[in-house]
Formats: structure tokens, sequence, C-alpha cells
């Protein structure tokens, strides 16, 4: 059977506060390089999943000009590769409200008799996943819907949370609830039937309904008229929900395991290639436990800490715990603790910020401090 992909782009963008202001959710800088799109898009290329939809509602400008003709994905194919499709596609709806609403803009991509499955994600959910063993389960359960989940009892609300039977079968599921020891988190990934999904789509519009997982997936299961099953993921899985999560998961990248996890040459995860000279440490420069993207200049010092291409950092600088984006500049004798940095900013000489782990300050995009 073959399967087709859609992607959501825009759903959590207000929850991630400013970095959002002027991009997607999907078109966040993480991890020195990438983009958050970056891996579920590798993970459904990889599967051998080569025709996918991108659905989006606004401020997709950057979106666009990072995945180009998506060749860094293997995705420029003739027949196949990746469609944006915009909230007004359908020709008779504004900006949608929900995921069913969203899709109902993407129905007539969907509804493609070429494939059988469809497998329906966020992209704030940041992991390394082969859909093919899931998509195989979901063939051969006859479920409705499989949910790729997994296991994360930290104590945290959640917007899906499963119980599930040993086949997979689900037993029950909450919303917004936080996951218990043995329950399944559910990781925004959904594989549906084609034709299942286009009849929900359609249905649920016509009357009214806009949201996937209250207003269909849960009213139905608790109707007995959906057979659910999940699929448990093992693997490293971030969770990239709001600027807290972001901020924390971002110097997670600096743990062995969690890169690992992430970053395997069995799949890799693929972006927008960039021609970039080596980054260049000057004399009396430190770096301790960090992540240093190429293109920079260091000369200050520098700790714990995720740094983009491009970033300028002078002589006597402290930078400790931060997360610096491409092309910002900091100049001389500036001290930094706890503090994220978009794109472009200039940070003056002598400047002093600091925040804390669970309140990070945020500087917006080409900002001067």
């Amino acid at each position: 059977m073959k399967a087709m992909g859609v992607i959501f782009s825009n759903i959590y963008d207000s929850s991630l506060g400013e970095l959002t202001n002027h991009r997607t959710v999907a078109s966040l800088p993480f991890g020195g390089r990438y983009r958050q799109i970056d891996f579920i898009l590798s993970s459904m290329s990889n599967s051998g999943i080569y025709n996918i939809g991108i659905i989006t509602k606004y401020n997709y400008r950057s979106l666009m000009d990072h995945l180009g003709n998506c060749s860094d994905w293997d995705l420029n194919r003739k027949n196949e590769g990746v469609v944006i499709l915009p909230p007004f596609a359908s020709g008779n709806m504004g900006v949608y409200k929900g995921k069913l609403e969203a899709l109902y803009s993407a129905v007539r991509f969907i509804d493609n008799p070429n494939y059988d499955v469809v497998v329906v994600s966020d992209s704030t959910v940041l992991c390394n996943i082969d859909f093919r063993p899931a998509i195989e389960q979901h063939i051969q359960s006859g479920a409705d819907v499989t949910v790729v989940a997994n296991r994360q009892a930290d104590g945290r609300r959640h917007p899906l949370v499963l119980e599930a039977q040993k086949d997979g079968k689900v037993r029950s599921l909450r919303l917004d609830s936080a996951a218990d020891e043995g329950s399944l988190v559910g990781m925004g990934m959904f594989i549906f039937p084609r034709r299942k999904l286009v009849d929900a789509i359609n249905d649920s519009y016509s009357r009214g309904l806009v949201h996937l997982e209250r207003d269909y997936i849960q009213r139905q299961f608790n109707d007995k008229q959906l057979r659910v099953f999940a699929y448990p993921f093992e693997g490293v899985v971030l969770r990239n929900e709001d600027t807290r999560s972001y901020y924390a998961n971002s110097l997670a990248l600096l743990k062995k395991e969690v890169r690992d996890g992430l970053f395997c040459s069995e799949r890799p995860v693929y972006t927008k290639v960039r021609d970039e000279i080596p980054t260049y440490y000057g004399e009396g420069s430190e770096v301790q436990d960090c992540l240093i993207a190429d293109g920079c200049r260091v000369f200050g010092h520098v700790e714990n800490s995720v740094i983009f291409r491009d970033v300028s950092i002078a002589a006597g600088a402290e930078i400790k715990s931060c997360i610096v984006m491409q092309g910002t500049v900091i100049g001389k004798n500036a001290r930094l603790e706890c503090v994220i940095l978009d794109k472009n900013v200039t940070v003056s000489d002598g400047a002093v910020l600091k925040g804390t782990p669970q309140h990070a300050v945020i500087v917006k995009k080409g900002e001067l401090v």
C-alpha cells in the first residue's frame, strides 16, 4: 500500500510567542542548522513517503524559502513531491480554526486514489521515526486510525493520552490530561485509511466540527464508532510546544544520547544546504560543552550553548546556556545567560541579559539590545 503525508505548519504558533511572530512553527530554527519541519519531512522521505502536503495558515514565506524545490529532502520528483496548501486553497473558506477545518482545505489533495494511507503530523514533535512498521501495523490491525505515541510519564498535561492493550488497541483516551505510568502520549502523528479520512473530513465540515482529536477521534471513539490503535515509538522524542520546552529541548541536544537518538546514519535528517566557511576560534576564545554551527567567529567565552551559523562573538563576551540564532552579532564584554536570541540580533558592547531556565529572555528577530 502507498502512503502520502500531510503536515500542519502553523497549529501551535501562538504558544511559542515571539519566536513565531513572523514565521510558522514548522520553520522555527532548531539545533544550530535545522528547522523544525526538517525532522518530520526527513522521516517521511526516509520512509518512502514522497507525496506530501504542507498545510499553512500565515507567515509561511520563510517556510517556502527554506524548502525551495525540496531537492535537499529528495522530494523534487516528477510525479510526486511537496505541495504547499494555503488556507484559501478550497476557494470557499477563511483561515482555519482547527485541524479538521485545515484538512478540509486540503481534501482535494488528500482524495487521491493512487494512495491508500495518509500520515498526518504536527511539526512541533521532533523525532527520527521510520513510518513503515507503523503503517504495516495499521494495515494488519484494520484500525480506523493509528496514533503514534510514546511513553512519557512526566506529570505534565498532554493533548492526547492513551491506554492500550498489548495488541495496540486503545481502550481509553483522554484529552488535555496528565500521563501516568503505563500511559501513552500522542505525538501528533496519525495514520488513516485515505477513504476513511476523506469521508470524516467532509462529514465533520458539514456539521461545523473543526478539531480532529476532540470533535472526531474522541467523539467517535466514545460512541464506539472508531477503532483506534496505538503504535508505541521507543526513540527520543522532543516536544517543542511552548517557549520553555523549546529552550530546554535545544539545550538537551548537548547530551550525546539525545543527539544519537535524533540523528542517525541510517535515517539522516536533511536540511537546506548552505555553503559556509568553517567556524573560526580566535586567540583567547573558550568553548565548553556547546553545539556551534559553521561560519561563526568566536573570540569570547561560550558555555553550554547552541550557536547557529554565521554568529559573531566578540572578545570578552560571556555566553552561558543560550540559544543564538543565525546572523547574530554579540559585542565586546557582553554578558548573556539563559537567553534566546532570534536571527540577526545585535547585542551592544557591555550589554547584560540574564534569564532563568524556566523563563529564558527572548530577543526578537533583528532587534538591537
